[in-house]
C-alpha cells in the first residue's frame, strides 16, 4: 500500500475526530489528533472484518483509553464497521451509535466498554488468556482455528491506575505471548504534564513484570511503528508493550503538546488552522477525499480475504475433527442444556447441612463436570472461597488447559479480566474473593452489568460470621450496594439448595452477572426449597391459618432464625409464615400475582432479618414493620457472640414480632 496514501487517512482520522468533537461541543481530540499513525498502522495490519465484526478469530481491539472514542469510531468508519459519517456527525448524542465512552453491544466493532481509565488493558489480559485456554483445546496440527492477537491503546492515566498494575504484573506471570499493548505516551493528563504526578520510568516496570519492551520515537513514523509490531508478534513466551512518543492534539499549532488538547473542543478557529496545516480542504467539516476511501476499499478486501481463508480452515478442521468442532461450535454460542441441568438430580442434591461456600465448591466441581469450558479462580483465596476444580489442572505458563485460575491478591484486575475473558466468547467464567472485599472490584463489576456480561461473582464469608477477624472483614454495606446495581442479580441462599439454584440462574441466564453471597459458617437443609428459590422469593413454611398474623422473611443464614421464630410463635399462638428471599433482583422480576401470593398487601405485620445493612429492605416491610438488621460496623469476636450481641436471635425476632402484630396496623407497600 502507498504510505502517502496511508498518511491521508490518518489524516482523515484526525479531522473525522476534530470535527465531530467540535460539533458537539464535546470530547477528547488530544488521543484521536496524536495517537492516529499507530493506530491506523495497527489496524492495517490485524486481522479483522468490518463486513463481519464477530468473526471468531479476529484480532481483538480494545481502546482502553476510552475517552478517545473518536479514534476508535473513524477507524470503524474507515475500514468499513458500518459506521457513517452521519454517526460520526452524532457524536455523543443520545442514541447515536458514537457515544462518549465506546460501548459494548452498541456499536459493531466495539469488543469492550472501556470508561473507567485501566480497566481496558485488563480487559485485554482477559480476552488473551481466552485466547491461549481455547487454542490448547481445539488447535491441532495444521489446523490452528483459534489463533488471534488481542491488541490494546492505552494511555498516561491507564497506566497510572493501579487495576492496571494488577493485570499486568499477572500478564508477564502467565506469559501471554499474543497480547500486545500501544501506549500512547504523551505525558500530558488533564491537570498537565505527567511530571506533576507519575515519573516512574514505565519501561523498566513493564521488564520487570515480565513484558518485552519495544519503543518507538516519533509517534508518525509508520515503518517504525510498523516494525515494532511485527517484533511484538515475534515473541510468543511473553507480552509486549510498545512505548510511542506521540505529541497530544498533533497537527493543530496552537494545541499540539499541551493539556488543553486533552479534554474540551480545538475550538473553530484552530479546527481550521490544524486542517490547513496539515493540507486538508477547509470546507465542508467531515470532508474525505476520495482518495480515503479507495485506499480503505485495499484493506477492507484483505480483512474479508483473512476471513475467508479461517471459513476454509475450518471447514477442513470440521471434516477432520467433527467432534471438536462441533464442541467449538457450542462453546462459542455459550451454550448450556438449562433442561438436562433442571433435571439433574445429582446438581440439587444435598444431604447434610453445610456452609453456603462449602455446598458452593461442591456445586462448582459438579458444573466443571457438566459444562466442559467452565473457567474461573480466586483471588488468592481458593480454598477459603471454595472454588477449586478438582482434576481441572491449573492456568499457566506451562500449562493452557488448566481451568482452576490463580489471580493472586488482585481483586479489581480479576474481575475486570473475567470481563475481557466472558466478552471473548467461547467461555463461562467466575471469579471469586471475600464479600467485603468486592468494594475493590466493584468499578469492574459495574462495568459486567453494564455490558450484560454473565460473569458469576464468588463472594464468600458474608456477615459478622465472618468472626475473628473482625469489622474490617466483616462486610455490613456491600450487599445493599450490589442489589443497588443495576443489571446486577443477587443471590444470598438460605441453604445449599437455595445454592444450587443460585449457580444455575448465573450458568443459564447469559444476559447478567451474578453475585452470589454465602456463609462461612453451617446452615441447615430445607425441604423443597431448590427449584422454588429459582424464583427469588418464596414460602418456605406456610401458616396453618388462610391469612397469616405476620410474614417472617430473611435471607441466608437469617432464614434459620426466622425459621425457629415461627415454631415459637405459634407455640404462643402466633400464625407466621416464613418466607426466604434469597434474590431480591428476581423476585420482582415475577408477575404481579405470583409476588402477591407470597407477601399479599393486606397482611397487618411484617419483619424481615439480615445481619447486614437494612437499606433496601423498606419495600417488603412497609413504614410499619420491624427489621433486624445492622447498620453499624461489626466487632471482632466468635460468630454465635457477635450475632447474640446484636440481636440475631430467635428470641428477638419473636418479640419482635409479637410487637407488630399487637401494632394491629395494616402494613401497605409497593411491589
Amino acid at each position: 500500500m502507498s504510505r502517502e496514501l496511508d498518511k491521508l487517512c490518518i489524516n482523515a482520522i484526525r479531522v473525522l475526530s476534530a470535527d465531530a468533537i467540535e460539533k458537539s461541543k464535546s470530547g477528547h481530540p488530544g488521543l484521536p489528533l496524536g495517537a492516529a499513525s499507530m493506530a491506523f498502522t495497527l489496524w492495517t495490519k490485524m486481522n479483522h472484518n468490518g463486513k463481519n465484526p464477530n468473526w471468531d478469530n479476529r484480532d481483538r481491539f480494545i481502546l482502553s483509553a476510552g475517552h478517545g472514542s473518536m479514534l476508535e469510531y473513524s477507524l470503524l468508519h474507515l475500514f468499513g464497521y458500518g459506521i457513517t459519517i452521519d454517526d460520526i456527525k452524532n457524536f455523543r448524542q443520545l442514541g447515536s451509535l458514537t457515544p462518549g465512552h465506546p460501548e459494548y453491544g452498541h456499536t459493531k466493532g466495539v469488543e469492550i466498554t472501556t470508561g473507567p481509565l485501566g480497566q481496558g488493558i485488563c480487559n485485554a489480559v482477559g480476552m488473551a488468556i481466552a485466547e491461549a485456554h481455547l487454542a490448547e483445546k481445539f488447535n491441532k496440527p495444521n489446523f490452528n482455528v483459534v489463533d488471534h492477537y488481542t491488541y490494546a491503546i492505552v494511555g498516561d492515566g491507564c497506566l497510572m491506575e493501579g487495576i492496571s498494575g494488577e493485570a499486568s504484573s499477572l500478564a508477564g506471570t502467565l506469559g501471554l505471548g499474543k497480547l500486545i499493548v500501544l501506549y500512547d505516551s504523551n505525558n500530558i493528563s488533564i491537570e498537565g504534564n505527567t511530571d506533576i504526578a507519575f515519573r516512574e520510568d514505565v519501561a523498566k516496570r513493564y521488564e520487570a513484570y515480565g513484558w518485552q519492551v519495544l519503543k518507538v520515537d516519533d509517534g508518525n513514523d509508520l515503518e517504525a511503528i510498523d516494525k515494532a509490531i511485527e517484533a511484538a508478534k515475534a515473541e510468543k513466551s511473553k507480552p509486549s508493550i510498545i512505548i510511542v512518543k506521540n505529541l497530544i492534539g498533533y497537527g493543530c499549532p496552537a494545541k499540539q503538546g499541551k493539556a488543553s488538547a486533552h479534554g474540551e473542543p480545538l475550538g473553530t478557529e484552530n479546527v481550521l488552522a490544524m486542517k490547513e496545516n496539515i493540507g486538508w480542504k477547509t470546507e465542508p467539516a467531515f470532508f474525505v477525499p476520495d482518495e480515503v476511501y479507495s485506499n480503505m476499499n485495499n484493506y477492507i478486501e484483505k480483512g474479508i480475504e483473512k476471513e475467508v481463508a479461517w471459513n476454509e480452515l475450518f471447514k477442513a478442521y470440521s471434516e477432520a475433527y467433527p467432534e471438536l468442532a462441533k464442541e467449538y461450535n457450542e462453546w462459542m454460542n455459550g451454550e448450556v442444556d438449562k433442561e438436562a441441568l433442571l433435571n439433574n438430580e445429582e446438581f440439587w442434591s444435598f444431604d447434610k447441612e453445610m456452609a453456603t461456600r462449602d455446598s458452593s465448591g461442591v456445586i462448582i466441581n459438579r458444573l466443571a463436570k457438566l459444562i466442559p469450558n467452565f473457567i474461573g479462580g480466586s483471588a488468592d483465596l481458593a480454598p477459603s472461597n471454595k472454588t477449586y476444580m478438582n482434576g481441572k489442572g491449573d492456568f499457566s505458563a506451562e500449562d493452557r488447559s488448566g481451568q482452576n485460575l490463580h489471580f493472586g491478591v488482585r481483586e479489581h484486575a480479576m474481575a475486570a479480566i473475567a470481563n475481557g475473558m466472558c466478552a471473548h466468547g467461547g467461555l463461562k467464567v467466575f471469579c471469586a474473593t471475600f464479600f467485603v472485599f468486592s468494594d475493590y472490584m466493584k468499578g469492574a463489576m459495574r462495568l459486567s452489568s453494564l455490558m450484560n456480561l454473565p460473569v458469576a461473582y464468588v463472594l464468600t464469608h458474608d456477615s459478622i460470621g465472618v468472626g475473628e477477624d473482625g469489622p474490617t472483614h466483616q462486610p455490613i454495606e456491600q450487599l445493599a450496594a450490589l442489589r443497588s446495581m443495576p443489571n446486577m442479580t443477587v443471590y444470598r441462599p438460605a441453604d445449599s439448595k437455595e445454592t444450587a439454584a443460585a449457580w444455575y440462574y448465573a450458568v443459564t441466564n447469559g444476559t447478567t452477572p451474578t453475585s452470589l453471597v454465602l456463609t462461612r459458617q453451617k446452615l441447615p437443609l430445607y425441604e423443597g426449597c431448590a427449584k422454588r428459590a429459582l424464583k427469588g422469593g418464596y414460602i418456605l413454611k406456610d401458616s396453618k391459618k388462610e391469612t397469616p398474623d405476620v410474614l417472617l422473611m430473611a435471607s441466608g443464614s437469617e432464614v434459620e432464625l426466622i425459621y425457629k421464630a415461627a415454631e415459637e410463635l405459634e407455640a404462643k399462638g402466633i400464625d407466621a409464615r416464613v418466607i426466604s428471599i434469597p434474590s431480591f433482583e428476581v423476585f420482582e422480576a415475577q408477575d404481579e400475582a405470583y409476588k402477591e401470593s407470597v407477601l399479599p398487601r393486606n397482611i397487618r405485620a411484617r419483619v424481615a432479618v439480615e445481619a447486614l445493612s437494612s437499606f433496601g429492605w423498606h419495600k417488603y416491610i412497609g413504614i410499619d414493620g420491624e427489621i433486624i438488621s445492622l447498620d453499624t460496623f461489626g466487632a471482632s469476636g466468635k460468630a454465635e457472640v457477635l450475632f447474640e450481641k446484636f440481636g440475631f436471635t430467635v428470641e428477638n425476632v419473636v418479640e419482635k414480632a409479637i410487637a407488630v402484630v399487637n401494632k394491629g396496623i395494616k402494613v401497605i407497600y409497593n411491589q
